[in-house]
């Protein structure tokens, strides 16, 4: 067995991971996961964030990371630019074996990485966190991005597929070669969470409750999640005690509270911001729903899977159906259709589900195999 260059000097593996800060996002909180893990696995795993800010930090209070320095411009407005500019003096401070790349909204810093230090550039190991087909956007936006996806199928040394499916799509739409692409079922889970929330599931289903349908959504209020679609699904079909719960926070909270007033739905529908652990609300609900015009394989599902709770989701990545074990864990309807969404909303009580079944589909997800597998794939990266 060929050693890697850090073994060969008899020191860890050194991984450097760059996030903008700690706002809330399944990418983030996915990355934080794994540079604890890595670290606990005696990973020389470093951290290096554009700031400190953000709603997450709370949830972990003794993390090391370091922090670029004070900006002469906002790092919120221009923080990939920030990143650029102050990446590479740390990577060539640190000599990493390999930069990990936590998503697609990062790509342009690795990609600039490897522009910039040439030679000097470790590996990059890319995770592609988002559906790369985006039937969102326009013709013509969609054309310049893929061929975007093809620079970065060049330049990143190895891209990491969330799920199975995610396989075909990047070695067509990146033109990586085959044994550059590896597939690495997302870490939304711990094993600890999928036990806690079992028994949080088992709490709330022995406590009193109303007559009518809860349906529960998680993510950040913003475009891509398209809240606004599912409020207006649920309007269609809204019982009066009916209720729909938003856990998260962002940009378009105005917007989707006039939505809400307009509708009449004040008394149905809560957006009660950001919370940490979102067990409470998940495990009151009858349903998962998730309105997304695009993702990768959002971390929501698998955590409503380990709760117990079918989901209701928009064909939103090539992924969603494997996820969803082709139907066994809940009911799939195209993007931005009100009337299809609001129709499995409708029917999603009368799925057949098994919960325990849905449970060890969860298992997948989990941080213990996910780390395993990310560490042997950056020693090969650092080997070659």
């Amino acid at each position: 067995m060929i050693a890697s260059p850090a073994a060969a000097d008899a020191q860890p593996l050194r991984v450097l991971t760059f996030l903008h800060s700690f706002a809330p996002g399944g990418v983030e909180r996915v990355a934080l996961r794994l540079h604890g893990a890595w670290r606990a696995s005696n990973v020389d795993s470093r951290l290096v964030m554009g700031r400190e800010s953000g709603a997450m930090r709370a949830e972990w209070p003794g993390l090391e990371a370091e922090i670029l320095g004070p900006a002469p411009f906002s790092p919120a407005r221009w923080q990939t630019l920030w990143m650029i500019l102050r990446l590479p003096g740390v990577i060539r401070r640190i000599r990493p074996d390999v930069l990990f790349c936590a998503g697609n909204t990062y790509t342009v810093v690795a990609v600039m990485m490897k522009l910039l230090l040439r030679d000097r550039c470790p590996p990059v190991v890319a995770k592609m966190s988002n559906d790369l087909v985006r039937l969102d956007m326009s013709a013509p936006m969609r054309a310049a991005y893929r061929v975007w996806l093809r620079v970065q199928g060049r330049m990143l040394d190895r891209l990491v597929g969330m799920a199975p499916p995610m396989r075909e799509e990047i070695a067509a739409l990146m033109r990586a070669a085959p044994e550059r692409i590896a597939i690495i079922d997302d870490p939304s889970l711990d094993e600890a969470d999928v036990v806690r929330l079992e028994q949080a599931r088992r709490a709330a289903q022995s406590l009193p409750r109303g007559a009518g349908r809860r349906f529960v959504a998680i993510g950040r209020l913003t475009r891509q999640k398209n809240f606004a679609l599912m409020i207006d699904a649920f309007a269609l079909i809204a019982r009066p005690q009916d209720h729909l719960v938003i856990v998260g926070e962002g940009a378009e909270r105005a917007a989707l509270e006039a939505q809400i007033a307009r509708l009449g739905l004040g008394a149905q529908v809560r957006l009660p911001g950001h919370l940490h652990p979102v067990d409470s609300e998940l495990c009151a609900g009858d349903a998962l729903v998730l309105s997304s015009d695009y993702e990768g394989v959002p971390a929501v599902v698998a955590e409503a899977l380990a709760a117990g709770l079918p989901v209701v989701a928009t064909d939103c990545s090539v992924s969603m159906a494997d996820i969803l074990g082709a139907g066994r864990f809940g009911l799939l309807v195209p993007t931005g259709d009100t009337a299809a969404l609001a129709a499995a909303m409708e029917r999603i009580a009368a799925l057949p589900f098994d919960v325990v079944a849905a449970q060890d589909q969860a298992r997948r997800f989990t941080l213990q195999l996910a780390s395993r597998r990310y560490i042997a794939l950056m020693e090969s990266a650092a080997r070659e």
